[in-house]
């Protein structure tokens, strides 16, 4: 992060545009301006949004302050096209998104274009807004009056406008009914007004704290006043109140009239998070996500750049809306690896929020009960302040963690739960209150296999397993997302009735649990079970108020759900993300058992934690179980400072595909054998990379260590700028300060 930091100096002031000619950004994979005329009437201002002719079509481009690539050549006049149209209805970005979009793409070697369509919003933006209509009542009843229509009228007698399919859903009948009304003259038709953004009140629902989380609270309200930049860690254990106190921070941001962003890892899961947002503030926060429709981001979006939209609640891209006077970003959960994109422009989320703040010169705020590596070494050197909650806000005390030795307690044949996990979870049952399975695990089991020839069944398109979905009776690929029927025989021998699940997932864990306890209410919460947003929030509501007496799920019971009642943790396969290459593996386990632990005991019950593992002697466990999770950070801290891996050191990960197997691999080695040489640089490989086929492309991959201190971008810039042009179905990937290893 220090040389993340050190960076922000870099670029020139903007010095606006001037001349007949203006540069425009087009929002593709180019790392360059192009000149156009000014359009006959009207004026072009940096951030403005406009209709330009590009090759044989009309694009949509973003006006910019200065020439970026080959656009700062001087060309004649009459070489240049015009801009047909500048779309006044659409807010312009702001000065400090383009510094910000330009920040970006320098520092992860991604064309300027690709950042600049992460912050043009979805495509209904750029479209003519057409009015809703609605019926309210305008005249007596008719003569002629059936129930149906008695109901229509008594939901209407309020006089509200509502959408004619919402009238006749709240009086449960047909849409005709409502025709027929409008007919009679008894209802019109009327436009329904915009909605506007609720307001958040600062004052609305203030809270009383004492001991650390007024301290806490007094420290983050001191940030958010600070016209300066500044970052600050908030480390507190699972239930410490982390939430609340960094609502003040929000509070004191609002009162000085300022916009906020609160950025989480998975904003489609946290209805328990905007119930508390709105019992603070008096309203809801204006939602981003993925799960938006594209009217729904339009209106968020616009909101966002005119400034009607105060606080922001959304997932990484959310970073990259217009905030028209942006003052303060809140990253909870910033250890989560979902704030890492992996695809198209490879960024790291929490790094971007500090440098986002930074040149705002406004405060950010980190909070954690599991900070990142990264995190704690800037907090200990004094890159970050750093404020921690050391107690449950409640008062309850934290869950007793032990593990079951799994070499010694062995689950009986084809079943998965130990004995002594067993009885806990009955015991729970008998005492009210509610227990977690966690298994991260999709499906019903990672591998099928023939019991006759032993041919495992793999995805056609990647070197995976396929993994079966019994719910759904499919064999899946979770990496390219081919599907096929379970088959009756098996595909190579052709013998029936021989195929084998291996291994277990989380539909197996509920096979088990429903024959163990058959009288049991069990929630089983994946991502690939539960369709919708608003489904997965009402399956979320039912464990809050304590309907459901078992949970099974994967690592999204992990992001800090609050369940009253939940009294017993049980952690399947604690193994699971330990013995890889990941440099990360042992931080990350301990981060998921930490929290998802820490999900028992929060209010009402006393909480405990069972963890199966085959590996009870490991540091990772050894942690968990003690609490000491100081112990466990000395020990990661001094192996990467040894090893020269972050925070102490700087990677960047070459990945190199193409459908051609013996091209991918020439292609990998004429790229190392081209890097130039630097006596502080290391460049590993090219090897095949573990998942050595994705979609049907052979990856190699290259890495690039170096010391924190040296400028691993302008390296990188140096040997791929020599590179001569790619062989038509090779694809090169560049991915700065890598998270997955794969």
């Amino acid at each position: 992060m220090e040389s993340l930091l050190a960076q922000l100096q870099d670029g020139p002031p903007n010095e606006g545009v001037g001349g007949p000619a203006v540069p425009v950004l087009l929002p593709v994979a180019l790392d360059q301006t192009y000149d156009y005329l000014l359009p006959a009437e009207g004026e072009a201002h940096p951030g403005a949004f406009a209709l330009v002719p590009f090759g044989a079509q009309t694009r949509i481009g973003l006006v910019w302050d200065r020439p970026s690539g080959e656009a700062g050549k001087a060309r004649a006049d009459k070489k240049l096209k015009r801009i047909t149209q500048i779309l006044a209805d659409v807010p312009p970005l702001p000065n400090l998104s383009l510094r910000f979009a330009e920040w970006v793409a320098r520092y992860t070697l991604t064309p300027l274009g690709m950042v600049a369509r992460m912050m043009m919003g979805p495509g209904s933006l750029f479209e003519a807004s057409r009015p809703r209509f609605g019926v309210r009542l305008a005249a007596a009843a008719p003569a002629r009056l059936t129930p149906a229509r008695k109901r229509v009228l008594e939901v209407a007698a309020d006089g509200q406008v509502r959408a004619k399919p919402a009238l006749a859903a709240e009086a449960n009948c047909s849409t005709a009914v409502i025709d027929g009304l409008i007919a009679a003259g008894t209802l019109v038709e009327v436009v329904i007004p915009e909605r506007r953004m609720p307001v958040p009140n600062p004052d609305y629902g203030p809270v009383e704290f004492a001991g650390a989380q007024a301290e806490a609270v007094h420290a983050v309200r001191a940030a958010a006043s600070a016209e300066a930049f500044s970052v600050t860690l908030l480390d507190g254990v699972t239930g410490s109140g982390k939430t609340e106190v960094y609502f003040e921070a929000v509070a004191r941001t609002l009162n000085k009239g300022a916009q906020a962003l609160i950025m989480l890892p998975e904003i489609a899961l946290t209805s328990q998070f905007m119930d508390r947002f709105a019992r603070r503030f008096g309203c809801m926060p204006v939602e981003w996500h993925s799960a938006l429709s594209a009217n729904e981001r339009a209106r968020a979006w616009r909101a966002t750049a005119t400034g009607e939209a105060r606080v922001v609640v959304g997932a990484r891209s959310a970073l990259f809306l217009p905030y028209r006077e942006l003052g303060l970003i809140v990253v909870d959960e910033e250890h989560d690896q979902g704030f890492k994109q992996e695809d198209r422009v490879h960024y790291q989320a929490r790094d971007m929020a500090i440098v986002r703040a930074s040149l705002g010169k406004f405060a950010i705020i980190l909070a954690s009960a599991t900070p990142s590596i990264e995190s704690h070494v800037n907090a200990r050197t004094g890159r970050y302040r750093y404020v921690e909650l050391p107690g449950r806000f409640s008062g309850a005390k934290l869950p007793d963690i032990v593990t079951i030795d799994m070499r010694k307690e062995p689950p009986a044949k084809d079943t998965w739960l130990a004995a002594s996990l067993v009885n806990a979870v009955t015991d729970t049952l008998q005492a009210g209150q509610q227990t977690l399975l966690f298994l991260n695990r999709r499906g019903y089991a990672p591998l099928t296999l023939c019991r006759s020839c032993g041919h495992r069944l793999e995805c056609p398109q990647c070197t995976a397993w396929l993994v079966e979905h019994r719910y759904r009776h499919r064999l899946n690929c979770h990496h390219c997302g081919f599907a096929l029927p379970i088959p009756q025989k098996c595909p190579k021998c052709g013998a029936a009735d021989c195929l084998v699940a291996c291994g277990p997932g989380v539909e197996r864990i509920a096979e088990e649990v429903a024959l163990r306890f058959p009288g049991a209410q069990v929630a089983l919460l994946s991502s690939d079970l539960i369709p919708s947003l608003l489904e997965m929030r009402q399956v979320i509501g039912s464990i809050e108020t304590g309907t459901i007496d078992i949970v099974i799920g994967t690592q999204m019971v992990a992001k800090g759900h609050h369940f009253p009642r939940l009294a017993t943790v049980g952690v399947v396969d604690a193994d699971l993300g330990l013995g890889t290459a990941d440099p990360r593996a042992a931080e990350r386990t301990f981060q998921l058992l930490h929290q998802v632990t820490g999900r028992a005991g929060r209010v009402l019950a006393v909480g405990r934690g069972l963890v199966q593992t085959y590996l009870p002697e490991h540091p990772v466990m050894q942690a968990i179980i003690s609490g000491d999770r100081n112990q466990f950070l000395e020990s990661e801290i001094r192996q990467r400072q040894m090893a020269l891996l972050p925070p102490y050191g700087r990677l960047a990960a070459l990945i190199v595909s193409a459908r051609d197997k013996e091209l991918a691999a020439l292609f990998a080695r004429e790229l190392a054998h081209a890097a130039p040489s630097a006596s502080r640089i290391e460049v590993l490989g090219p090897a095949e990379a573990p998942l050595a086929v994705i979609r049907g492309r052979h990856r190699w991959r290259l890495l690039v260590k170096a010391p924190r201190e040296l400028d691993v971008q302008g390296y990188l810039r140096l040997w791929l700028g020599n590179l001569k042009k790619l062989p038509s179905d090779v694809r090169l990937t560049v991915d700065i300060d890598p998270y997955s290893f794969l």
